[in-house]
């Protein structure tokens, strides 16, 4: 266990590093988890406009688990202290996926969960999280097809009713 301990402070610490590197003033919470009573977040990061509460995990496996209480938690200490909360996920070879927690799956026993396709489908990936890029779907650049006109000029052209030239000149 202390092991898998050493991995996720490890994991925890590369986050860190990367919302310094990333312009965010952030810190990792002394004692997260299981050293003292009151429960914090693992990460707490700010760029000035936008504070986070973050509690990280990471898994070489898939899915991540997160106890009700461990949601809990983080959702009390963000309401209190004025920041978003946010679930950061990273699976192995992956970068990290940010989570609002009302946007996980809920287990029957009142946990979540992330698994790996979800993180990488739904996610909000590290650079849209810092603001350096946004999400683009399929759905948001699909081509709709050719304009209506221009179906109706090569419809003409087709039944022979323009010729090659008058055609070309409509569709410029």
């Amino acid at each position: 266990m202390a092991n898998s301990n050493a991995k996720g402070d490890r994991r925890e610490r590369e986050l860190v590093n990367a919302l310094d590197e990333a312009g965010f003033a952030v810190m990792r919470a002394p004692a997260s988890g299981s050293a003292t009573e009151r429960e914090l977040p693992d990460v707490l990061s700010g760029d000035g406009e936008t504070f986070y509460a973050i509690e990280a995990k990471s898994s070489a496996g898939d899915p991540i688990y997160l106890t009700g209480e461990e949601v809990e938690a983080l959702l009390f200490f963000a309401r209190n202290f004025g920041a978003k909360p946010r679930i950061a996920v990273r699976f192995d070879r992956e970068d990290w996926y940010f989570f609002h927690p009302a946007d996980l799956h809920t287990t029957g026993g009142g946990n979540y969960r992330v698994k790996k396709e979800k993180a990488l489908s739904d996610g909000t990936d590290f650079d849209e999280f810092v603001g350096h890029s946004e999400k683009v779907t399929l759905d948001d650049v699909a081509d709709n097809g050719p304009d209506q006109s221009v179906l109706d000029v090569l419809s003409a052209f087709e039944r022979g009713d323009l010729d090659k030239e008058e055609a070309a000149a409509m569709l410029e």
